[in-house]
């Protein structure tokens, strides 16, 4: 019987949506403008799938919201390791895992972003524990290659993997970050669960995309709400319809008019119109169109929208297949099937949302 330690950081991903990029040192603000907890719905959703897996799974965790009110709620028992305070910290996320490391646990299933990744690696590098850690995605960035690509991948990694293999955790300065500039650093190598159902960590991009800008711009129709997301394929599209664009944020444009740059997600529902249009690419290597560094599309935004998806060729043969994470089942499912993917001025490529 396997022995599982859950550790989430509740605070992960509450930037998000409201277009903040990142928690780190915003929590206030992320709270100013209505942002509500996204972690502990996602742990859940990965203990729920953890206990349809291997329902004899014996866990430990921290009080409160760390980690108990979750577990408990997906219908365990759990061994609470750490007394977590009301307001937790990455101190007590590193705590918690040594609490871990100390009662032998076989896998460490953390719930955050990279930097809750970096916290619990940095702390297993510094005990010289090679206790396998598998990431369930919560956080606005998720650069590293030691997370599921959904939290149902993760419980259900955590209760069948047979091994593990040394893998990257990388971490992006969030300041720089929220004013337009990526700054990746390899934070630490672990070890990860061997499974499908991991993402790449790698963000890869190449190849021109002057004819698939081109092409964007000659079917640009003035009736059209379009919701332009992050990224520097969209960046290009969004310099040539004569505008300077938020390069990591989300910015509403029509009929030549800056509606809004940088678009928290009540902006986005508030502005759109009759028709709208959502351009997104996939991040390279790991194929995500929604639901990584663009959590403002949320699934109410993405309801009211169509779905153009652009990428260079070189991006488009290194992915394979096109990925989502809501946070919303019901329209993942939805939202699985071929997509036309726009690689040129007239040439486009099936891709399959799996």
């Amino acid at each position: 019987m396997r022995r599982i330690g859950v550790v989430v950081n509740p605070i992960a991903g509450m930037g998000g949506r409201v277009g903040l990029k990142g928690t780190d040192g915003a929590v206030e603000r992320a709270r100013e403008l209505g942002a509500e907890p996204r972690a502990p719905t996602r742990a859940r959703m990965a203990v729920e799938s953890l206990a349809k897996h291997a329902p004899d799974t014996t866990i430990l965790t921290a009080s409160g919201e760390m980690g108990e009110l979750t577990v408990s709620a997906a219908g365990f028992d759990p061994d609470i390791v750490y007394a977590a305070p009301p307001e937790s910290n990455a101190a007590d996320t590193c705590e918690t895992v040594r609490r871990f490391i100390e009662e032998g646990v076989d896998l460490i299933l953390f719930v955050g972003g990279d930097g809750t990744a970096v916290d619990v690696a940095e702390t297993l590098t510094q005990l010289a524990a090679d206790t396998p850690m598998l990431g369930v995605p919560a956080g606005v960035k998720i650069y590293s290659s030691v997370f599921a690509v959904s939290p149902a991948a993760a419980g259900r990694i955590a209760a069948t993997y047979t091994r593990s293999e040394p893998n990257e955790v990388m971490d992006i300065d969030e300041a720089a970050y929220r004013e337009g500039e990526v700054r990746a650093e390899l934070k630490a190598v672990v070890n990860v669960p061997v499974a499908d159902g991991l993402q790449s960590s790698k963000q890869l991009s190449s190849g021109t995309i002057e004819t698939l800008v081109e092409g964007f711009v000659e079917d640009v129709d003035p009736a059209v709400t379009y919701v332009l997301g992050p990224g520097s394929t969209v960046g290009a599209i969004k310099d040539a319809l004569g505008f300077d664009g938020s390069p990591l944020g989300v910015d509403v444009w029509r009929d030549g008019e800056l509606l809004v740059k940088d678009a928290r997600e009540q902006q986005l529902l508030d502005v759109l119109g009759e028709r709208n249009q959502i351009v997104v690419s996939p991040i390279g290597g790991q194929g995500f169109i929604f639901g990584r560094g663009n959590h403002q599309l949320s699934p109410a935004v993405i309801r009211q929208c169509d779905i153009d998806v652009v990428g260079s060729r070189a991006k488009i043969d290194d992915i394979g297949v096109l990925r989502v994470d809501t946070g919303d089942a019901a329209l993942d499912e939805a939202l699985k099937g071929w997509y036309q993917v726009r690689v040129g001025r007239f040439e486009r490529r099936m891709l399959k949302v799996v």
